[in-house]
């Protein structure tokens, strides 16, 4: 389910079973890496409305969140503690992570939920069919590590 009025009328009528959702972790830069902080998180949005739409009654998806590239490690870390915070309190067992900033690989341990990082790739030259099908294939990946996930866990 969305951050759509529409699906939060969906969530709040079937909460006990929704038992996990997806925080989008998108970076902005203004500096020398404007062109490839856009990609990550053009990339990592269009995954994450993909995703949605093959889970959509099992996972909450977040809108995301959005950080300056150039914050501190601790600040970030922080930010995510917070977020994790409120995920417990509102009873979510899987709290899942998506970006395409490796940055967040060396953060990765000072939170508990799981990060899932994928390389972004140059979707902005490529040919809509072709887009649409690596992102399909991205998408299936991802299904076999929210399952495995949750497998594990349940």
């Amino acid at each position: 389910m969305k951050w759509v009025a529409n699906d939060i009328d969906m969530y709040l009528g079937a909460k006990e079973y929704v038992d996990t959702v997806v925080l989008p972790l998108f970076p902005i830069s203004f500096g020398d890496d404007i062109k490839q902080t856009t990609s990550m998180t053009e990339f990592i949005s269009l995954l994450s409305i993909q995703l949605e739409r093959q889970f959509k009654g099992r996972i909450l998806m977040l809108p995301g969140y959005t950080y300056l590239k150039n914050n501190s490690d601790d600040v970030l870390v922080d930010d995510i503690k917070r977020w994790e915070a409120e995920f417990q309190n509102q009873k979510f067992n899987h709290v899942f992570y998506l970006t395409s900033d490796s940055d967040w690989r060396s953060r990765e341990e000072s939170f508990d939920g799981t990060l899932i990082w994928l390389p972004s790739l140059p979707l902005e030259s490529m040919d809509e069919k072709y887009r649409n099908s690596i992102l399909e294939d991205q998408v299936q990946q991802l299904i076999h590590l929210f399952v495995k996930k949750w497998q594990n866990n349940d």
